[in-house]
């Protein structure tokens, strides 16, 4: 299980939000399950970075969104998907892990 503090999950996400967020443009978060290690939050900014936070479970990070400023809790729709921006060093890193 993930050892975070929600105290440190609540300022990763808003350093998160400060370095890619817009006042006009709420980031997306996605909440994933990942078994027993806790739940991910993918981050989406307004620039189409992404980032993530580690969580112990699906409900404190679900909380964790909930309580962000300038935060949206979001679905991988057509409208997530389509905001993120992934560049080629992150495209080599991928493919590398599943060589």
């Amino acid at each position: 299980m993930c050892d975070v503090s929600d105290q440190t999950v609540q300022k990763r996400i808003a350093e998160f939000v400060k370095a890619h967020g817009r006042p006009d443009q709420a980031v997306r978060a996605v909440v994933e399950p990942i078994g027993r290690a806790g739940a991910r939050i993918v981050l989406v900014g307004a620039d189409g970075a992404m980032g993530d936070v580690i969580t112990g479970d699906v409900e404190s990070a679900t909380t964790a969104v909930e309580a962000a400023e300038g935060v949206e809790q979001a679905e991988w729709d057509r409208e997530t998907i389509a905001a993120t921006k992934i560049g080629s060093a992150h495209r080599r890193k991928m493919a590398k892990m599943q060589s």
